[in-house]
């Protein structure tokens, strides 16, 4: 009798890490393809852009530009929804003088493809070809920003570029650690997939770096964002916000229009 328990559960157990082991895509990815609204929603003027990456794939975006820029922010969303659900950013950095380029990765939104880790790494190589190079905008003169998910692929990118700044907001250390977390009792790090290895990337991040996060984030605990923070160079900042993973941004909207917008400003200033 006891030696069917165990066998039924061990059964079950290893269901349960096969589900995680192939489907977990599913559990990191949750894109949506209808566009709700456009900048046009809250007037704000904007041309869509479609960006070719390396490997075959073409990414859909809106540029909205701010007269008399004083930089260019390039956006990188988390992993739910598309750019339609960011449209308050746009009015808080349009706001701020910056131009922005707000842009969907492959899966999401009107972009082709399939989302992967190494995808979304291409996405961001492709819409920093775009602005260096098409756009002209010089290097330092770039903010990338990444909210949650995508504050790993701005931190990646970062190591591999020379941007003016980079802004991680809600953003967790690596997959691994955030997933020993929410399954303590599974084998994580062994059969995960996904790496997105934030705190790694900021070892060979030269930029300023300004971190935000909440401590009743009930997604990614406060932790990671000042493990995130010792683990980045000076210049840093790092802002404590208000509220939940999708709700810190609209609670402390004016304390990071101040915060944010004058470290921005401050170290920009110094590359101009």
């Amino acid at each position: 009798m006891l030696l069917g328990l165990f066998v039924m559960f061990g059964v079950a157990y290893l269901a349960v890490v096969l589900f995680l082991y192939f489907g977990q895509s599913h559990l990191v990815y949750f894109p949506q393809q209808q566009i709700g609204q456009t900048p046009k929603a809250i007037d704000l003027d904007f041309t869509s852009v479609h960006i070719a990456t390396s490997d075959g794939e073409t990414l859909h975006g809106w540029w909205v530009p701010a007269p008399d820029a004083k930089g260019t922010v390039l956006f990188f969303h988390g992993n739910a929804g598309n750019i339609s659900h960011r449209l308050d950013y746009l009015t808080m950095f349009k706001q701020l003088g910056y131009n922005t380029l707000l842009l969907d990765y492959r899966g999401y939104g009107q972009s082709s493809g399939i989302p992967s880790e190494s995808g979304t790494y291409l996405d961001a190589q492709a819409a920093w070809h775009y602005l260096t190079e098409i756009k002209g905008i010089a290097p330092a003169q770039i903010v990338l920003y990444g909210e949650s998910l995508g504050g790993a692929v701005a931190a990646w990118l970062a190591a591999r570029e020379k941007p003016g700044l980079l802004v991680l907001a809600s953003t967790f250390t690596s997959v691994p650690d955030l997933a020993a977390e929410i399954y303590p009792f599974l084998p994580v790090r062994w059969i995960t997939r996904f790496q997105y290895n934030t705190v790694e990337s900021l070892k060979s991040v030269t930029c300023p770096v300004f971190i935000a996060h909440s401590p009743q984030d009930e997604i990614i605990p406060f932790a990671h964002g000042q493990q995130l923070f010792q683990a980045a160079a000076e210049p840093k900042q790092f802002l404590m916000l208000e509220g939940g993973h999708n709700t810190g941004f609209i609670f402390m909207q004016p304390v990071w229009i101040r915060s944010l917008g004058g470290f921005m400003a401050i170290q920009l200033n110094k590359k101009s």
